[in-house]
């Protein structure tokens, strides 16, 4: 086995973090979580926990983690609400990253937060869910071979760290080894869940990538970490009026800066450098960047790649998953995964990029 098996994690305050990345095979045997979601549990919620009220129009929106609706409102705009999957997150969670939004929308940074009740709260409870209301914004995705729009995310993820590093989360996890690499292969491995002809090349190659890790991350000196968005992909960036309408903080998390940025990242070498200094201009205007992090690329890109498959597997037996990912559970899959990790092996062995 990789090691380092547990079922929960801390974070830099000694607290207890209890995310379901800590324990994914607890978080497999919840695949019903939303079976009593249903579109009149739904429109119920709502009204129940808002002065609002629902003209009964609904539509399921591309989340998978969480399920998203937009929601028609009666002589009103339609809003977003988002239902949490349950106990994947605790209260204090995700109450600290509706915290987290509103200090960034304060600063007068365009993220999409949730809409507060009478009392000022922001996560609302029932039928035994969480979940919050967004107003509802458009836009596109950002154009990543466009200059001047990196430049403008790089600003803008230059100014969520001035706010992020400015205090610390309580509750939320670390982005880590062990949470999301050896925890991860751990329970694959430890519940048979890829093919027999395979698992013994898995579990070798990701000793071997594990080790790579914690080599080039101990290689480094010690970086600062601080609060991030955590998931901060093109996809949770909505552009519009050249501006980047930035959604979901659901995985916010403590770790180090160059993970919001790392992730506009792909393709080859030349690529990449392009991008990166894009990126840099922008966030450097806002706050300073360590080059010394850079080298934390290839290894964050390694424990994403080995948490996805986990994450991918814990669900396969919801019916979302089931229609959006067929061929989950197929050798097929689990030989180009492997195939990939072997590249990426390769990739740790490479030089870390350079900014100049």
């Amino acid at each position: 086995m990789p090691g380092q098996n547990g079922n929960s994690t801390a974070d830099k305050n000694g607290n207890t973090v209890a995310d379901e990345d800590a324990n994914p095979a607890q978080a497999a045997s919840r695949n019903d979580s939303f079976e009593k979601l249903s579109p009149e549990t739904i429109l119920d919620a709502i009204e129940n926990q808002s002065d609002l009220r629902v003209d009964g129009r609904l539509l399921a929106l591309n989340s998978y983690e969480n399920r998203v609706y937009r929601v028609g409102v009666e002589d009103g705009q339609p809003l977003i609400a988002k239902f949490y999957r349950p106990e994947r997150w605790t209260e204090a969670q995700l109450s600290e990253e509706h915290t987290f939004a509103r200090e960034l929308a304060d600063s007068e940074i365009p993220v999409v937060t949730p809409m507060p009740d009478n009392t000022g709260n922001t996560l609302r409870q029932s039928h035994g869910f969480h979940f919050a209301l967004y107003p509802l914004r458009g836009g596109r995705s950002p154009e990543l071979d466009n200059p001047q729009q990196l430049e403008i995310i790089g600003r803008f993820i230059g100014r969520i760290h001035k706010i992020g590093e400015t205090r610390e989360f309580s509750h939320r996890s670390v982005i880590d080894t062990p949470t999301l690499g050896h925890t991860s292969a751990n329970y694959l491995l430890d519940n048979d869940r890829l093919p027999v002809d395979l698992a013994h090349a898995y579990e070798a190659l990701i000793i071997d990538l594990l080790e790579k890790v914690d080599d080039r991350i101990n290689s480094l000196k010690k970086t600062e970490t601080i609060r991030l968005h955590g998931d901060f992909h093109p996809g949770n960036i909505l552009w519009r009026d050249e501006t980047p309408h930035i959604v979901d903080l659901d995985d916010a998390r403590t770790g180090p800066a160059v993970q919001d940025i790392w992730l506009f990242l792909s393709g080859d070498r030349q690529y990449q450098q392009a991008r990166l200094a894009d990126l840099l201009k922008g966030y450097t205007q806002f706050r300073e960047f360590d080059p010394v992090e850079l080298g934390l690329i290839e290894p964050l890109r390694t424990l994403r790649m080995i948490h996805y498959a986990a994450w991918l597997d814990v669900r396969r037996e919801e019916p979302a998953f089931q229609q959006a990912f067929p061929w989950l559970a197929s050798p097929r899959y689990w030989d180009d995964h492997i195939l990939e990790l072997k590249e990426q092996s390769a990739a740790l062995d490479e030089p870390a990029l350079k900014w100049d």
